[in-house]
This record gives structure tokens, C-alpha cells and sequence, in this order.
């Protein structure tokens, strides 16, 4: 079973490239543009041992914004894609992951219902600019787009923080690692992980 996909969207706004393989190594070839958020999907792509190229050409001459979501539109599409109807996967992952004083706890159901609940930022953290484009209120979105468009459940909780740039990659790592837990494929459960029989 190969677990891959490619996304290719274009809008006024973006072009956007997503080539997405589950059972990876972890390589990553991210451009986007908006040097954090490379950082934070190469990441992503490490943790959760996905095989991730992305190639964004956005409309940074406003701002981050369309950029960072419609990449996020294009990696939740190609999650939906590439796990396909579901069948073998663990389907529930859990991690709390600490960057020094930040300390972060994801739990992720890929459900084929799209939801997410994220709490705990400190104030001021969705003011925050980091690298000098990405603003910290994007993290939410980034996360919300990515469950829409994957149809999976992301519960994030920032337990504790106090750097901006530790907040924010926690959270990518901590996802990334429920991602990896969830989508790991189950030796004793061939079928799909659902009493429904659908996911």
C-alpha cells in the first residue's frame, strides 16, 4: 500500500505544491518563502516521518497570511489523500512534547470528522512576529485549516511557554508526533479502526 499524494493549488493569491508521502523518513524539502514556518514544517516532516515537498509562491508583498494558510490547505489535502480510506491505521495519537520552558500536548483522531480546540497560548503569543513575517496568531489557523482539510481532529493545549518561537515549535512538534502515532499502520487490525466501518 503506498500512502502518497500531490496537491497542486493555484488561486489569485498562491501556487502552491504539496508532495506528501506517510511512510518517510522524515526528509523534507519546504519553500515557502516565510522562513519560520519552513522551519517549523521541516519540522513537522521530521517528527511525524513524513516525506514532505512543499513549494509555495505567495503574495508575501501583502503579508504571511495567505501563504502560510493555503500551504496549510494544501498539506491537509494531501493528508486526507494520502491515508486514503484509513484502513490498518492506529487512528488515535497522543504526545507532549517540551522546547525548553515550553511544554505542549496534542492528541489527534483521524476521524474523517474535521475539528480542532487549541488553548492555553499566553497573552500576547498571537501578537508575537517571529522571523520577521510570521505572525503568532497564524499558529491556530495554521492547525484548524490543517483539520478541515484533512477531516481529522487536532486538540492542542500550550501547558506552559514563555518564547514565542519555543510555543509555536512545540505545537508543530507535538502535532507532528500524535500525527505519527496515528497514522502508524496497526499489524492486529486490518480493517478500519471504526465500529461504523468508515472513517
Amino acid at each position: 500500500m503506498t500512502r502518497t499524494a500531490r496537491i497542486d493549488r493555484e488561486t489569485s493569491e498562491s501556487k502552491v505544491l504539496v508532495e506528501l508521502n506517510i511512510d518517510g523518513e522524515g526528509r523534507a524539502d519546504i519553500s515557502t518563502g516565510v522562513g519560520f514556518y519552513d522551519h517549523m514544517l521541516n519540522a513537522l516532516a521530521k517528527h511525524a516521518l513524513l516525506d514532505l515537498h512543499v513549494n509555495t509562491v505567495g503574495d508575501l508583498e501583502i503579508d504571511a497570511h495567505h501563504t502560510v494558510e493555503d500551504t496549510a490547505i494544501g498539506i491537509g489535502q494531501a493528508l486526507k489523500e494520502a491515508l486514503g480510506d484509513k484502513r490498518g491505521i492506529r487512528r488515535f495519537g497522543d504526545a507532549t512534547v517540551p522546547l525548553d520552558e515550553a511544554l505542549v500536548h496534542c492528541t489527534v483522531d483521524l476521524s474523517g470528522r474535521p475539528y480542532c480546540v487549541h488553548t492555553g497560548e499566553p497573552d500576547g503569543q498571537v501578537h508575537a512576529i517571529i522571523g520577521g513575517d510570521y505572525a503568532g496568531s497564524l499558529t491556530q489557523h495554521v492547525f484548524e485549516t490543517l483539520a478541515f482539510n484533512a477531516a481529522i481532529c487536532i486538540h492542542i493545549r500550550v501547558l506552559s511557554g514563555r518564547d514565542p518561537h519555543h510555543i509555536v515549535e512545540a505545537q508543530f512538534k507535538a502535532f507532528a508526533r500524535a500525527l505519527r502515532a496515528a497514522a502508524e499502520l496497526d499489524p492486529r487490525q486490518p480493517g478500519i479502526p471504526s465500529t461504523k466501518g468508515a472513517l
